[in-house]
């Protein structure tokens, strides 16, 4: 469904390790939202639901809702460092269009809802 680099997978456990909490899981989804109308979102969350898609990457338990796994197959989250910093890049193969400032896309079956950046 999705691929997180080791690099990716590394940062995430190292932030979930600062949260001291050993129940914590990556959700990866997208909502409605930003200039092209989709915006991505990932956190940390302790519960599963029924509509949830559960998968283990390099050790790391990560949760997709059902109306956002369509939108993000194929997506791959990796993690860079540099001189300015360091920082999540995601590439997803569905996308066709995203806005000037890189936080929203569509894809060419679902516009989501446009708005401000």
């Amino acid at each position: 469904m999705i691929t997180l680099t080791d690099a990716a997978v590394s940062h995430i456990k190292e932030m979930m390790t600062a949260e001291e909490d050993d129940t914590l899981m990556l959700r990866v989804g997208v909502k409605g939202g930003g200039c092209s109308g989709l915006s991505y979102g990932m956190g940390f969350d302790n519960e599963q639901t029924a509509e949830d898609t559960k998968v283990e990457i390099n050790g790391l338990t990560v949760l997709v809702d059902e109306e956002s796994a369509p939108v993000i197959k194929g997506l791959v989250i990796d993690y860079k460092q540099n001189m300015m910093g360091g920082g999540f890049t995601i590439d997803n193969p569905n996308a066709i269009a995203s806005c000037g400032c890189g936080t929203s896309f569509r894809t060419a079956t679902n516009a989501g809802a446009p708005g401000d950046c």
